[in-house]
């Protein structure tokens, strides 16, 4: 295996999955990990994967929506046998390729292994990952206390330094303790809208 593939393989930014065939003819679904659907898997677009352990490219030769899902065909992998060899195959880009977002909002690897400290210097812990549902986007927090979800809102999280890695917050009161106590119950906390997607806004 080229080291060098494999080493960038490891940094860059997991877009989508292929999912199973659709017919004869070598079409696969997608689950598009990206806000960015109709660019980023239009016929053309070269996409990494690592197949067998071995990181290589997959081009696109056709595509269309289907269900709200992408159903695309990659050359060479023209009929259902091969096709179904990409089964479960993560698709991924270089960091450089990504769309360029407005200001006030992150791609979600920016934010995962950011600390997270309040507004007068106390940590919260480390974003382990970013959950996106109907209210908006979510920072898992895992720290000390266990896990927190803190919304990725700008009149909460105050400061984004992603180049630092650190996010501050000003939880409003009782955001941490009503975490706390719906894990206990096994309740989801309730949110405010947030902002956050290509592997994540």
């Amino acid at each position: 295996m080229d080291e060098s593939n494999d080493s960038a393989w490891d940094g860059m930014v997991l877009v989508g999955i292929v999912g199973r065939t659709h017919g004869l003819r070598g079409h696969v679904a997608l689950s598009a990990l990206t806000d960015f659907v109709e660019e980023r898997f239009k016929v053309g677009s070269v996409l990494w994967s690592r197949i067998a352990g071995v990181v290589t490219t997959l081009r696109i030769d056709s595509m269309r929506v289907q269900g709200g899902r992408p159903v695309v065909t990659f050359a060479g992998y023209e009929d259902v046998d091969r096709a179904q060899e990409l089964a479960g195959v993560e698709l991924r880009i270089p960091e450089g390729e990504l769309q360029p977002l407005a200001d006030g909002s992150y791609y979600h690897h920016q934010l995962v292994g950011c600390a997270v400290v309040t507004t007068d210097g106390a940590p919260l812990g480390t974003v382990s990952k970013v959950e996106d549902g109907a209210g908006g986007a979510l920072l898992v927090v895992t720290g000390e206390r266990g896990e927190i979800l803190i919304p990725l809102a700008e009149e909460i999280c105050t400061a984004v330094d992603v180049a630092q890695r650190q996010i501050r917050v000003a939880p409003p009161p009782g955001l941490i303790e009503l975490n706390e106590l719906a894990r206990g119950r096994g309740d989801e906390p309730v949110s405010p809208k947030l902002r956050s997607r290509e592997g994540g806004k």
